[in-house]
């Protein structure tokens, strides 16, 4: 993906041009055994800003760590508020390619659907990759001064995102007493599968999915080794 001289109107003309390759749809999970959870994390150095893409692959029923994969290089897209994808796409894909596992499905630290322009990095990345994404984030992110409703203090409640008429995302509560996510369909998948594969990828010990839980862990353990021991891909 070559993010070299475009500017923010190119941007929305791409992301407004890949919207027709939305495909939303019902996923039997049934077919689901691998999940790869995709996460990155970004420093800088000698005014250079780098970053480390890192995929954890589980298994669905047993959630068990199958396969791990990195990739860290140079940031040369600028930062543009529903961008994002044209900074981290580059190499999430590099990332997933050095997987030998062929994962079934992925979950993104971050936005699919519940964009603008539909078009976060689970829904952009689903494009590319092929395969049914789902977004899951931390902090919600405001569409036309559109405020979500706080779902109930109760585990496994949700309420719906809607903008002018269409359903954006889900906030759902996965503790109680513990601030809730933000599912958002990525590609391949409708928003009721996707909430029902984050609730059961969900423990006690945490309040995001094991997948992208563990991709977070281990972007902050490559970070570390980068920024002090080992070279960047360029």
């Amino acid at each position: 993906m070559n993010t070299e001289n475009l500017d923010e109107k190119s941007c929305y003309k791409i992301q407004e041009s890949l919207m027709s390759k939305i495909n939303i749809e019902k996923l039997n999970c049934a077919n689901i055994r691998y999940i790869a959870g995709i996460d990155l994390a970004y420093w800088n150095k000698e005014d250079i800003e780098y970053a480390v893409c890192c995929a954890v692959v589980v298994d669905y029923k047993t959630k068990e760590i199958i396969e791990k994969a990195e990739y860290s290089g140079k940031i040369v897209f600028p930062y543009i508020p529903g961008c994002l994808a044209f900074r981290e796409l580059p190499l999430v894909l590099e990332a997933v390619k050095k997987l030998q596992v062929n994962p079934d499905l992925y979950v993104f630290d971050g936005n699919g659907y519940l964009h603008p322009r539909h078009m976060g990095i689970a829904t952009h990345a689903g494009i590319y990759l092929n395969k049914p994404t789902i977004g899951v984030a931390k902090s919600y992110y405001k569409i036309d001064n559109t405020d979500f409703e706080m779902p109930e203090n109760i585990e496994g409640s949700y309420t719906d995102i809607t903008i002018n008429g269409e359903i954006y995302g889900r906030v759902l509560r996965t503790h109680k007493d513990i601030k809730p996510i933000f599912i958002s369909i990525g590609n391949h998948i409708d928003l009721e599968t996707s909430t029902k594969v984050i609730k059961s990828l969900v423990t006690k010990e945490s309040h995001i999915p094991i997948p992208t839980r563990l991709a977070d862990i281990e972007t902050h353990k490559m970070r570390e080794l980068y920024k002090h021991k080992m070279n960047y891909n360029e």
